[in-house]
């Protein structure tokens, strides 16, 4: 039995000798393709980046946040293009930044907005092109026109793909208003934008735009209707479950057409306080356009509001809307009785130069309105 032990040990032994020379022949190789994969690896992230071999998530705000971001210029040029992917509370979040530091380190030509809130087309557009004409680089154009209108203007037209992202909006109620803050962010992107004109497809202006644009930029207050109205129409509307955020003798009214500066559009599109009490409360018969905006305005910056508007229209013949001129409307008398009569308040003194457009015009008054234009409007 011991004899029979010992070619066993002898075995054993031997293959415990083998063994470990296998395992070291395997080890090698995979020691070394774990370092040559070390290697290819450390080389790709140093000279490609990480994005070669991770997926990258882009947000919808990386228009607005570029690679230039690190740059000035990232910062104050406008948006290439207006049809952007945001959704509205991307938008309202990224439209409210506003420098702490009021002096601009760099060479800023102050400019005004004209926003057109439209149903498609804008009829008017000639005699709006003539008014623009030769004063580039003092005005931003935007379009908030129905979702399903596709706008047709020609490459050389000043109101070429000024369409913003819009959708439907109803009058008198919410979705107005949310297209107004619309307008309002949109072109609070562009820093050098400092007044905001909420305009209509039948506005017109009634002076050249040199005249436009002194009565706005010399102005020490906002033309916003925010009147104190004791009646029906007005206080009649309120609702008390607008407390504690809104008392009724802030509650105002005022025309939905307005001018404002870009403090006071910063004031609406940051708005969180006072927009939900609104959406809640001021609903049909109560017209929440004719209301947020002069009440919310009021609490944030009464002294900075001049109580009315410099939008003309003509209520003479009743109704819930003003009167609309066609083609046959527009004489000279006509157009002398726009201008004629006018007393208001200008930079705390009286003025006779109260309207700088008007409303409302249908697209059959396009002809005579540019015939009448040179000798009254002055353009």
């Amino acid at each position: 039995m011991e004899e029979g032990k010992e070619p066993a040990m002898i075995t054993r032994t031997s293959q415990s000798r083998v063994l470990p020379q296998r395992l070291l022949q395997l080890l090698v190789p995979f020691l070394a393709l774990c370092f040559t994969f070390s290697v290819v690896s450390v080389y790709t992230i140093k000279h490609f980046g990480v994005q070669s071999i991770v997926t990258t998530v882009r947000p919808t705000l990386q228009p607005f946040i570029e690679e230039e971001q690190n740059n000035l210029d990232g910062w104050i040029r406008p948006p290439a293009d207006l049809m952007h992917s945001m959704s509205d509370q991307e938008l309202l979040w990224r439209a409210s930044f506003a420098p702490k530091v009021k002096k601009y380190p760099f060479k800023r030509v102050p400019k005004i907005a004209f926003m057109f809130l439209t149903k498609g087309p804008l009829p008017l557009a000639p005699l709006w092109e003539r008014f623009f004409n030769g004063h580039e680089g003092l005005y931003s154009i935007y379009i908030h026109s129905l979702p399903s209108y596709q706008a047709d203007f020609p490459s050389s037209s000043v109101f070429n793909k000024r369409q913003i992202p819009s959708q439907v909006s109803e009058w008198g109620k919410m979705s107005m208003c949310d297209s107004e803050r619309r307008l309002l962010a949109n072109a609070l992107l562009d820093i050098n934008n400092e007044w905001f004109v909420l305009l209509s497809e039948s506005c017109i202006p009634l002076f050249n735009f040199t005249t436009v644009y002194n009565y706005i930029s010399q102005s020490k207050y906002s033309f916003i209707g925010a009147f104190d109205d004791l009646g029906p129409y007005g206080r009649g509307r309120y609702n008390y479950n607008m407390l504690p955020e809104v008392n009724i003798t802030q509650w105002r009214k005022g025309s939905q057409w307005f001018e404002i500066n870009r403090k006071l559009a910063l004031y609406i599109v940051e708005d969180a306080k006072f927009y939900p009490k609104f959406a809640e409360f001021c609903r049909p018969a109560c017209y929440v356009d004719e209301h947020y905006f002069p009440t919310l305005l009021t609490i944030r910056a009464a002294n900075s509001l001049a109580n009315r508007s410099i939008t003309w229209t003509d209520w003479s013949r009743g109704g819930a809307h003003p009167a609309t001129f066609g083609q046959s409307d527009i004489t000279e008398e006509f157009m002398k009785r726009i201008f004629e009569g006018q007393n208001c308040v200008y930079n705390d003194k009286s003025s006779s130069l109260c309207y700088l457009f008007a409303r409302k015009f249908a697209p059959s008054a396009l002809e005579r309105l540019l015939f009448f234009a040179p000798k009254y409007l002055g353009y």
